[in-house]
């Protein structure tokens, strides 16, 4: 390369490198100045956030707790025989409602009509054996009359034998068999005696053999009619256990299982409450806001899982005495009619109890609620239109809205929606609108009385035998453990 091209390239060079350097001045230049307008015109402020807002309802209502139980049977019985024999035949139909004393099943009765046969000539014999005796008796009481009217004649001559006998009128073997003929009265006298005591004993023992004769025909009457197996209760029978011809065994704890039966009508559902619950309504039993469903029956609503709303009105039957100690929970009882046998046992159902008295509460809707890690607040909107924050503590749902326990207490302006677009110390441009509650099928009363005692669905308390419960008896209680413990 020569010199002349050498120095023509490096000029290009130059020139390309002071041109850029004249773009980049210009440009910053440019940008200087742009800044410069840009700090000059400051942009307009938006306006206010237009956000919807109610005030708060107060109503007042009843909280209706919720839990989840199961439908069971009042009755459940086990239809067992009471005698052993062969089943001569059964008398119902798979699953089919019986009645109380519907003949179920009929087992061999030859063996036991046998028995009272057998029975009613052991009582003949017995009465046979009375009437024999009781002639003995007679028997005996005259020979009592004779040996006692020879005894009298007997202490007479002897009497006066002795007074012969002081005058040495009477020799000495007249005397003695006059005192041998006194001695002869007394004997015959003590047999009479003994035979009337001996026919005492006859009749006694045939009287208690006839005793024991009835005892058995009555057994044997009973064992006749035990053949005969009955349904114990109404309700709902089970399949056959046992076929026909089958030999079965009875009268024992393990006689031969036939079928069971469940009552119907009416039933009860069985459920759990935690100890939070139960402490809550032992507060409020106290505090006389709520009465405790051991001293009066409250009402109970209830659904399956297939049905709307709660159909189905009973009450409280039962509340159990201690917590489970295995669940920390305590298991209540409620009873339901079941006419249309709807309600079977073994089913799931959903049922709501009262879990407050009545009282007058504050309600938001769900959407208004807002949550942090450690609490949940709500949205204000003060009288500057400025937004406020609001800490609550929630209470369950009712009338289809939320129950504010705290932190409300209704005349405020709760914003219900835009809560994106707003947070607090904002200014907003509020429009009221109003809330309404829910008056569907799924709420319940928002008030509730005790059921009265001639509604009431529970079994009437049966009343003790006549002589039960003896006051005389002695029952000592151990102090040891409080309890009472009959000697």
């Amino acid at each position: 390369m020569s010199n002349f091209q050498y120095r023509a390239g490096c000029q290009r060079t130059l020139n390309s490198s002071a041109f850029r350097w004249l773009a980049c001045a210009v440009c910053v230049l440019v940008g200087a100045m742009a800044g410069c307008r840009s700090a000059k015109e400051k942009p307009a402020a938006p306006p206010p956030a237009e956000i919807a807002v109610a005030h708060p309802l107060v109503v007042p209502i009843v909280e209706w707790d919720e839990y989840i139980g199961r439908l069971e049977p009042i009755d459940t019985v086990e239809v067992r025989s009471r005698v052993s024999g062969m089943l001569e035949s059964t008398h119902f139909t798979d699953g089919q409602l019986v009645k109380q004393d519907d003949l179920l099943a009929i087992i061999d009765p030859r063996e036991f009509v046998a028995e009272k046969h057998a029975a009613a000539a052991r009582l003949e014999e017995a009465n046979a054996r009375l009437t024999e005796t009781e002639a003995l008796r007679k028997q005996a009481d005259a020979e009592l009359a004779d040996a006692t009217a020879q005894l009298a004649l007997a202490g007479q001559l002897m009497e006066r034998a002795r007074q012969l006998a002081a005058n040495n009128a009477l020799s000495q073997e007249e005397f003695d068999v006059r005192e041998s003929a006194q001695l002869q009265a007394k004997a015959a006298f003590e047999a009479a005696n003994a035979k009337i005591e001996s026919a005492n004993a006859g009749i006694a023992t045939a009287q208690a053999a006839i005793g024991t004769a009835k005892a058995n025909l009555e057994a044997a009457d009973l064992k006749i009619s035990y053949t005969q197996i009955l349904a114990p209760i109404s309700g709902r029978i089970s399949r056959r256990l046992v076929t026909e011809g089958n030999l079965i065994s009875g009268g024992t704890a393990g006689a031969t299982l036939l079928t069971t039966i469940v009552s119907v009508n009416p039933i009860h559902c069985y459920f759990d409450a935690n100890e939070q619950d139960f402490l809550k309504y032992a507060r409020l039993s106290r505090e006389g806001k709520r009465e405790s469903s051991r001293d009066v029956k409250n009402p109970v609503y209830m659904r399956l899982i297939n049905e709307s709303g709660f159909p189905h009105l009973g009450h409280m039957d039962f509340v159990d005495n201690r917590m489970d100690a295995n669940t920390g929970t305590m298991r209540a009882r409620a009873i339901f009619s079941n006419q249309d046998d709807t309600l079977t046992a073994g089913l799931f159902a959903e049922v709501r109890i009262p879990g407050s008295g009545r009282y007058e509460a504050v309600l938001i809707p769900d959407s208004a609620i807002n949550s942090d890690q450690s609490e949940r607040f709500v949205y204000l909107v003060s009288g500057e239109n400025k937004v406020e924050r609001r800490r609550i503590e929630l209470g369950p749902m009712a009338k289809g809205l939320r129950v504010v326990r705290s932190g409300l207490v209704g005349t405020e302006q709760l914003v219900i929606n835009g809560l994106q677009m707003i947070a607090e110390g904002a200014v907003v441009k509020p429009k009221v609108v109003g809330l309404s509650v829910s008056t569907g099928p799924e709420e319940l009363p928002d008030d509730y009385q005790p059921v009265s005692e001639e509604d009431w669905l529970s079994h009437p308390i049966s009343a003790a035998p006549l002589g039960a419960g003896n006051t005389e008896k002695a029952i000592s209680v151990w102090p040891n453990h409080g309890q009472g413990a009959a000697r």
